[in-house]
């Protein structure tokens, strides 16, 4: 768990400080006594403090950041490994080459920057450049490596270090592989069945467990992990092979693997409840290495999991903000539960931020949009329209087209009124460009109507989004407020009541 000085560095990245970012990324980079080694972690906040124009932040990219830990961010990291390259870093030149040679179109001058860069690295006798620059001469497909000279590149080693080459289990042959995989897209009892000797055979030539994987220079290829995978997936709880192949998977880099280990380790389900099943005594420090893991591919139970163990009571470094954090990064991909939650915890924030209705509003409809019935039933709460949304019914029958031509300003105001269920006050002061937010209308006029309150309506059609952007243009270049064209309240309302030719009667009080 890291320490005081290390929490300290934690929430100044967070809070968009570059120093804190580059030091936290030479954290996770290096490894700390805290903080575990985590080389796409480290390219993460590298490169956030890279944009604040933090040059050593993009050295340590181009020196120690491997091509398979930067192809999956390779359009915002490219620059990094550039300005390194034209600094002189050969790492840096080989991965640029990498990036641009093989990942298809490219600029002339880029393409060539690259080339030029590849071959320098090969002239300093880097075996992988050497090994691009004889498959380029013959013809061949380029890959990011030759077979002989490939490195493992473990998640906790940094591209300074030497490895050594991978072991490969031949326990199993590609065939058997290619009839497992054929097995596994139609019945996944009979793949369980048919996939257990060659498991097996695997498991006996794997080291026991992630850690001893992490000191020797074993790590599967892509068919070894695809089997462990699947077969931690499948496996019964109580079966003896199902914790090494579990941790050998989350060693590869499998995401929902690591997520069990990480959970089995917390003693909890995906939802923080606390299992029976699991190890003998909670490792949250374990647990976290792992669900971290596991959020940085995009998995979104990860982080929602660290929400929850970060609320636990028995958890020393238990902190209410870093579990928002999370939180708010499992709402971000999706969570349905998270979303649910955020939306709760911004509209009880409302008193001390006026904003956070806004907030809760948007993560509840997105809760919602997935089929959640309490957050539908917190919206409905939300958005309750006034109880003079009728007054439209007794106007709507006397609007004509030379009428609604005649006064724009007026017909775009009606029209939001009959579209969002607006009061007379309400649709004659709204300031309309300021109310948009995207996903809903912030209603408030307490400063031109003092007996109104605020309140939000959805936008939950197309058609409704549609409607609202063309009437936002017709006020684009209007000023809205009590001095503009428009004037007060009292001469909208005298506007409307003789364009309308109609008594007091016929309009309902506000």
């Amino acid at each position: 768990m890291a320490n005081r000085e290390e929490l300290g560095i934690i929430r100044g990245a967070r809070a968009g400080d570059a120093g804190s970012q580059l030091a936290l990324g030479k954290l996770y980079l290096f490894g700390s006594a805290s903080l575990p080694l985590s080389v796409p972690t480290a390219l993460h906040w590298l490169s956030r403090a890279a944009q604040q124009g933090q040059e050593e932040a993009w050295m340590l990219i181009g020196n120690h950041v491997p091509y398979q830990i930067a192809l999956p961010q390779a359009p915002q990291v490219l620059r990094w490994y550039e300005l390194a390259c034209d600094a002189g870093v050969l790492n840096a030149g080989l991965v640029l080459a990498q990036l641009v040679l093989q990942a298809g179109p490219a600029q002339d001058a880029l393409r060539a920057k690259a080339q030029q860069a590849l071959e320098a690295a090969a002239r300093a006798g880097l075996p992988e450049a050497q090994w691009m620059l004889a498959h380029q001469s013959s013809g061949q497909p380029l890959s990011a490596a030759p077979p002989a000279v490939q490195r493992s590149l473990r998640p906790d080693a940094p591209r300074n270090q030497v490895r050594q080459p991978w072991r490969v289990n031949n326990a199993v042959t590609p065939e058997q592989y290619a009839a497992l995989d054929a097995l596994w897209a139609r019945d996944r009892v009979a793949f369980l069945q048919q996939a257990r000797p060659q498991l097996q055979a695997l498991l006996a030539g794997a080291p026991a467990d992630a850690e001893a994987a992490r000191t020797s220079d074993w790590l599967p290829g892509p068919q070894q992990l695809a089997l462990l995978a699947r077969c931690a997936e499948l496996l019964d709880p109580a079966e003896p092979e199902l914790p090494q192949c579990r941790e050998l998977a989350a060693y590869g880099g499998d995401r929902q693997a690591q997520l069990a280990l990480g959970l089995w380790f917390a003693r909890m389900d995906g939802e923080g409840r606390r299992q029976r099943n699991g190890i003998a005594a909670v490792n949250f420090k374990r647990a976290i290495r792992w669900l971290t893991l596991a959020g940085e591919q995009g998995l979104a139970e990860a982080w929602y999991a660290l929400s929850r163990i970060y609320l636990k009571p028995e958890f020393s470094q238990r902190c209410v903000a870093e579990a928002q954090a999370y939180l708010e990064r499992a709402a971000e991909l999706g969570h349905c539960g998270a979303q649910l939650e955020c939306g709760i915890y911004a509209w009880r924030n409302r008193r001390a931020d006026e904003e956070s209705d806004v907030r809760a509003a948007y993560w509840l409809q997105k809760a919602a949009s997935q089929g959640c019935a309490d957050a539908e039933t917190m919206l409905v709460r939300i958005t309750a329209a006034p109880r003079e949304s009728g007054w439209m019914a007794n106007i709507v029958a006397c609007l004509t087209r030379e009428l609604l031509e005649s006064q724009p300003l007026l017909a775009a105001r009606l029209e939001l009124a009959s579209l969002f269920g607006l009061s007379r006050a309400e649709a004659l002061l709204l300031d309309v460009k300021r109310a948009d937010r995207g996903h809903c209308l912030v209603i408030d006029i307490r400063a031109s109507y003092g007996r109104s309150k605020r309140r939000l309506v959805l936008l939950r059609t197309a058609r409704e989004r549609q409607t609202l952007d063309r009437i936002v243009r017709v006020f684009e270049s209007v000023d809205c407020g009590p001095d503009g064209l428009e004037g007060n309240y009292r001469q909208r309302l005298y506007r409307l009541k003789t364009w309308l030719q109609l008594g007091d009667g016929d309009l309902l009080a506000a």
